[in-house]
This record gives structure tokens, sequence and C-alpha cells, in this order.
């Protein structure tokens, strides 16, 4: 087929590594490897269990891949659920999800029960780690690592004894770490630095501005009114205080009630042109624009024009309420590993099944090779089945005095069901009503209400880095764009892990996406926004790649036809767990809120994840495993 010109010069008909129908390939192998199921599901051989089955190297469409999430949505618009299989498997623990919550709950399980304790974790995805993925490349014969989600240990508040304990067990000593692998300015040394692009269809022109956004040269470069051009500056240099005569309390709760849109518009009177700038920074915290974020989240976060309010450090006294940033805790600290927090998924593999990942230790994990034939194995008390989709979870008897739990999941084409004294739900929370209908209507309610933020990671493979550093920019800013942000791999030396420093060589681009719609609540944007993302094809996401880069990067040489190797999106239909929103969610006491109605006891089974917690950070999924686990009646 003879592709259009535009086409043709992006290079959408050249080929690049498009690995993603091997999942499909290796799924539909293994059912047709069961046959008839007159034996046994031990003696089954499934897809993980393949030689060469390596789903970190995988490229294309990533995430919430296809294949790992049909079924639910089957289920949830009312599918009925065919017969299952009895596999005759009996475990201490069936743990319905493998991200970090789901593999923290098998830890703390095994804490409190003993090392004999036999478990089981279902995993829908072809990869364990649930949002914590793994995206592996081999360019120019090294290995090349970036996050396809989770980014990092870290968090607004500081790290609890028991995540922090967890972390520890497994062998991150985030401070040694820190000083020994983050090179936060490296690129800062050679010259390199933010930079926003102004793309022609928002600002009338094409334009790659250098430079940090409060830098007086950079603004002054805008393709933007000299109204607009000094209200920016107003906002992130002046000190003025735009609500002087009140209180630092009585300036918090206005701000918390007003989005940070509606600040820059109604009180710092910007021109509408700076709303177009700014619209889009907080994409990569909250998932939606400054329409939907509140101004005293964004003072949380350090944003512009809040300089000289002179607000107090805390949260404000109104009931139930505490800013989303910094400023009453100081956060915990943060280290990223090349993978993200892969790594930390990686090691609680390692310490949970016996042979599945090489090594010994934090830094060493990094280039592991996991062994995914050692996850589902008999010979192990610990076993992760990955592909499998869990469509029912109940209590075995009267739930007043259960006898056990069973769980019903599909797997390659076949349904089974699989007992266990106790199950852990550290799946996503909205799914939870329709795996156990048998809750309580409130609770069902309540879980209902935990919309996720649907979000893309996408990883890019280019052959060189010479047009960034033509350009003196490592960071870019991109308001209008597809893509919001984009920027060059982190620099992270891990253990045997070393990341690139020559211009010339093969590296990965890290660009993220909010798929969102202003002007409606944060949860009608969230579900606008997934559904477009699943309506949203592989190519549509390359053919936006190429021409973003190629508009972005032009002055620096780079030609996307040829520069660029591969692409992996990360696509995240459900993705950051829901915090609380003081714009849209009504004030009430924290028992009253969604996520703690949802996440009750029901018989023998708990709720995990970070939904649980409201929260969007590693720690609280780890915190809320502890607490399911600790919940688990005898």
């Amino acid at each position: 087929m003879k592709l259009p010109p535009n086409d043709r010069e992006l290079g959408m008909g050249r080929p690049i590594a498009r690995r993603d129908f091997l999942q499909g390939m290796l799924v539909g192998a293994a059912a047709s490897l069961c046959g008839p199921l007159q034996r046994s599901y031990a003696a089954e051989t499934a897809a993980q269990d393949a030689p060469g089955y390596y789903p970190p190297l995988l490229t294309g469409m990533r995430g919430s891949h296809p294949g790992s999430f049909e079924a639910a949505h089957a289920l949830r618009d009312g599918a009925a659920v065919a017969a299952p299989h009895e596999t005759g498997e009996s475990f201490d623990l069936i743990v319905v999800g493998g991200g970090i919550s789901g593999l923290a709950a098998a830890h703390f399980y095994r804490a409190k029960h003993g090392d004999a304790s036999r478990i089981l974790i279902l995993e829908n995805h072809d990869d364990f780690g649930g949002h914590a993925k793994r995206n592996e490349f081999s360019l120019g014969g090294r290995m090349e690592l970036l996050n396809g989600g989770t980014l990092a240990i870290e968090s607004p508040r500081p790290y609890s004894a028991v995540a922090e304990g967890l972390i520890r067990s497994v062998g991150i000593d985030v401070d040694a770490l820190i000083k020994k692998t983050q090179h936060q300015d490296f690129y800062r040394k050679r010259g390199l630095s933010q930079a926003v692009f102004f793309d022609k269809e928002t600002f009338g022109v094409d334009k790659l501005v250098r430079g940090r956004r409060g830098d007086a040269h950079a603004i002054n470069a805008y393709p933007l009114s000299a109204k607009a051009r000094a209200d920016v500056a107003r906002i992130e240099a002046g000190k003025e205080d735009f609500l002087a005569g009140l209180s630092s309390a009585e300036k918090k709760d206005k701000l918390s009630r007003i989005s940070y849109r509606d600040f820059l518009t109604n009180v710092v009177k910007a021109d509408p042109e700076v709303i177009k700038l700014y619209q889009c920074m907080t994409h990569g915290w909250w998932g939606v624009g400054i329409d939907a974020v509140s101004a005293l989240d964004c003072w949380g976060q350090d944003f512009s024009g809040f300089k000289g309010m002179n607000l107090a450090p805390g949260a404000i006294a109104r009931m139930g309420f505490t800013p989303a940033g910094f400023a009453d805790t100081g956060g915990s600290k943060s280290l990223h590993f090349p993978d993200g927090n892969a790594t930390v998924a990686r090691l609680l593999v390692r310490d949970l099944i016996d042979g599945a990942v090489p090594g010994h230790s934090a830094e060493d994990v990094v280039t592991s090779r996991v062994n995914y034939a050692k996850l589902d194995s008999g010979a192990s008390k610990v076993r992760i089945r990955l592909n499998s989709i869990v469509l029912r979870a109940a209590n075995i008897g009267d739930l007043a005095k259960p006898q056990g739990t069973q769980v019903t999941y599909i797997r390659g084409g076949s349904t089974y069901n699989v007992r266990a004294k106790h199950c852990v739900l550290a799946c996503w929370n909205m799914m939870i009503p329709y795996l156990a209908p048998e809750l309580p209507g409130a609770q069902k309610a309540a879980l209902h209400e935990l919309v996720k933020t649907p979000l893309v990671y996408t990883s890019v493979a280019i052959r060189n880095w010479q047009a960034f550093d033509k350009l003196k920019v490592s960071q870019v800013y991109a308001p209008g764009g597809y893509h919001t942000d984009f920027s060059l791999n982190w620099k992270v030396d891990v253990g045997d892990y070393k990341s690139v420093e020559d211009p010339a060589q093969p590296i990965l681009v890290h660009m993220s996406r909010t798929p969102c719609k202003p002007g409606l609540s944060e949860h009608d944007q969230n579900k606008a926004g997934r559904a477009e993302l699943l309506a949203t094809t592989f190519e549509t996401f390359e053919r936006n790649i190429r021409e973003q880069l190629g508009r972005t990067l032009q002055g620096g040489g780079f030609d996307p036809a040829k520069d660029i190797e591969a692409i992996t999106v990360n696509r995240w239909p459900h993705g950051y767990a829901p915090e609380y929103n003081p714009l849209f969610e009504p004030e009430e006491p924290e028992s009253q809120r969604p996520y703690v109605i949802g996440r009750a006891p029901f018989g023998r089974i708990t709720i995990a994840n970070s939904d649980s917690g409201g929260g969007a950070y590693t720690d609280v999924a780890i915190d809320q495993a502890h607490r399911a686990v600790e919940e688990l009646p005898g």
C-alpha cells in the first residue's frame, strides 16, 4: 500500500520492534497445548513456562495489553461465567493481583504465618509487578531500561515503619543507593536544560524555547503577547500577595476551594494565553489539567504564584483534608531505579520464590534475567500464575463462619476454580463489586466511586541523542502536544547497569500522556480519558510520537524515520489510584471516605492496593497490603 507523503516522511512504513504480538501467540499456544482437560492442572504447559518467555522485552502496546482485561470487561458488562474446571489445588492464601500490593501481601502473610504457607498469586497481565512495569531494550549491544509505570520510591509523607521495613527487608538501602546511583545533574553539567515547545495549533507557531520556565530570557522568547509574557514573569518570579489581608489559614482555605486555573484567571488575573501555557502542568501529578486541581494542592507541590503569599507549612484545619504536597512533612526520600519500581517487584519475587530471580542484592537484580518458568512451579510454596483474569472470589459456606474461599479465573480460554483458606483482593477496587457480588450494597457503591486516573508512559528507543545535545535540551514540556512532556532517560548507574553518556549512542526517551477532557469534574475527565485510551490504536500512538519528536527536535537534525528504533506504549486505562479532591468531593471524616468503606473485610476475603489507601504511591500499596493481611481471620 502506498503511504501518504507525511507518513512516509515520519517513517510509518519502516519496520520497528513491535513484539507485542508475541504475547497473544504465546497465550494461544498455551491454550492449544492444554487439549482435553483430563489431566491435573499442574501438568499443563502455560505460556510463562515456555522457553524464552520474557515479557520485559516486548514492545508495542504494553501496560494493560491486549488479552489482560477483555474477560474482566465482559464480566462487568453482564457476561455469564463459564462452568469452571476444578484444579484440585488448595492454598493457605490466594492473592488476586501481582502488583506491589499483591506481592507485599504474600510477603506479610509468610512473615505472620510462616515460610511453609502455600500462596498462589493470580495476575491478569503477562508479567508481575502491576503498574511497576519494566521496559527492557537491547540497543547497540547494551541493556537499556526505563520504567513503564511506577517511577520511584517516593511519597508526600515519610514511609511508615511497615513500608520502610519491607523495603529494607528485600535489600534496598535508600540512603546508600541515592548517594551511589543517582546522577540527577548529569545533563545539566553537559549544558542541557529544560525547554518548552509551543505548537502552531495552540500558539500559532512551532517554537522550542530553551530554559527553565521562570528564566527571564526564556519568558521573553515565548511566542505570547507582551501582556501574557509579563503575567508569566509575575507568576514565576514575582512576590505579590494575591490574597493580601487574609491570614495564612484563610488563604489556604480559599485556595482549597478554587482550582489552580481559577486562581490564575480570577485571582492573579492572568491573560488567557497564560492559561494555555499552564493548563497541562498538573498532568504528571494528578492526571488532569489545572481546571480540576485545587490551587492549594498546586501550592503543596511548589507550583508558581505563591511566593509572596506567606503560607505557613502544614495542613489546613478544615475537617479531614491534608494538602497532597510536601508542605506538612517534608515527604519521603526519592530513589529511582532504571526500571522504576519494577526493581522492587523483582526483589519481592526473589524473596518469595527461590531461583526465580538470580542474584543477592538490590544492585545485581537490575540486570538479572527472571526465570519465569520458576514462578508457577509446584516445588515452590509461593506461586505466581500470569495471564490469569479472576472472575469471582467467594467465601465458602456460611458468611458468618466461612470455611475458606474459592476463586474462579480464566486463563488460555478455559475457566478454573481454586481454593484457599484466605483471599486478598489486591486488584483495582472498581472491579471488586463484579468479582464479589455478594458484598453489601453500600460497600459496592463505595468501591465504584474509586475511579482511577488513565495515563500513558511511552518509551521510545532512538539511534542517538545528538539532536538533544545540539539543542541543549534534556526535558521538554509541550502544553499543546500529544504527549505533554518528554525527556531523555534518567542517568542512573546500579551494579553492572551503566547509563549511556555519549550522545552518539542509543538512548531511551520517556514520554507521558494523560487523556482528559477539561471542563468536567475530575472523575468524569478520568472516564472520558479511559474511553479514549482504550479506543486508541498503536498506529495512532506511533504516528503522534514520530510527528511530535520530529517537529520538536527538527532544529537538532532529528529524523523520525531514521532515528526511532523501537516504541513501547504503556497504556494504563486504570492508572493512578484516586485521591481526595476538595473541588469535587464532600468534606467528611476519614471513616466515611469511599476508600475506607470499600476496603472493609468480607468473611475470609480482605482488600488491599493503593486504591484502598487513597494515595497513588508505592508505600500506600505496601501499607494496605499489611492491613489486609492483619484483617484476615484466623
